[in-house]
């Protein structure tokens, strides 16, 4: 990790459906108690198999969670961005970036993630549908990064039967991103992905 100086304050869903959940900021959450947003991805930082568009990033945890059966509970309200990026049809990513107020809690919250998107093929499917689930490793970037990923195949489905998924867990201190995609055209953009995981942990600080 690089040296950086700040100030330390003291359900399921396969498919293409997404679980539209929208943490907003409450009365609580006042101006003064944001920080600095850490660095997040550009276009020109995803897989170039695509023509990507992007949204502002916007603070939050927006709505794409896809498949992530444990998703923390007490998850901070301040010091949340996201970033939406959309092709024409085929696929969807999005970067979180969440600080925490502790490094414990960073840890504690990127392995509960990590755990939680691993076991996203062995939860309840809808009839119909069979996930597998894919580990595919660790990426040796300031506190470590994962990447899951996840193809779901929909037998009752007339058009666009599969699936496939990708999420990426890193950390870079009391930082954590997540850096997700999904789409329902082809294999999974996996070397790509692991290279996109690795440029959103270096660009947080």
């Amino acid at each position: 990790m690089g040296v950086r100086t700040r100030m330390r304050g003291g359900g399921v869903v396969v498919g293409a459906a997404l679980l539209a959940v929208a943490v907003a900021s409450g009365p609580a959450a006042g101006a003064d108690q944001w920080r600095p947003r850490p660095g997040t991805l550009y276009i020109s930082d995803l897989p170039r198999t695509e023509s990507w568009r992007a949204a502002p990033v916007s603070r939050g945890w927006g709505q794409a969670y896809d498949c992530l059966a444990r998703w923390p509970e007490e998850r901070p309200e301040v010091n949340v961005w996201h970033r939406d990026f959309t092709t024409a049809e085929t696929a969807f990513a999005q970067q979180k970036v969440v600080v925490f107020a502790t490094e414990a809690e960073a840890i504690a919250f990127a392995d509960t993630t990590r755990q939680g998107y691993a076991d996203c093929a062995n939860g309840p499917q809808e009839p119909g549908v069979t996930a597998t689930g894919y580990d595919y490793g660790v990426l040796d970037v300031e506190e470590g990064a994962t990447l899951h990923g996840m193809h779901t195949f929909d037998a009752n489905a007339h058009d666009r039967p599969d699936f496939n998924y990708l999420w990426g867990v890193g950390r870079d201190g009391d930082t954590v991103t997540l850096v997700l995609w999904s789409s329902y055209w082809g294999e999974p953009p996996v070397a790509a992905w692991k290279n996109t995981l690795r440029t959103a942990v270096n660009k947080l600080y």
